[in-house]
């Protein structure tokens, strides 16, 4: 062990640096302690959230056009007595459609 004390790392704040210059070995330890439990405590709550991001990321229908965004839902329309399928989603305050298909293939 060396009788020189520590360098801390470049990226800690000063007044944090001074604060743990400032303790004793037994609050260091207790410290370095709740710092350990505390950096796990906030990578497992960090990856159990994007986790759930990944699962509220739905799959995209393979009929889904590019140019329309994954939530899109698909709505029937009615024009002069014929039935027709539409994307449908919201842009901000808008809701946007594109065209997908008649109801009926035949017509």
């Amino acid at each position: 062990m060396s009788y020189e004390p520590p360098s801390p790392p470049a990226n800690l704040p000063a007044e944090l640096v001074n604060t743990l210059n400032e303790a004793t070995s037994e609050h260091l330890r207790d410290v370095a302690s709740y710092a350990e439990a505390l950096a796990e405590y906030k990578e497992r709550e960090a990856r159990l959230e994007e986790e759930a991001d990944d699962a509220d990321v739905e799959e995209r229908p393979d009929d889904l056009p590019d140019d329309v965004p994954a939530k899109a839902t698909i709505t029937i329309k009615e024009i002069n007595d014929n039935r027709y399928y539409y994307w449908q989603w919201r842009e901000g305050d808008s809701v946007t459609s594109k065209y997908k298909g008649p109801v009926n293939p035949d017509e």
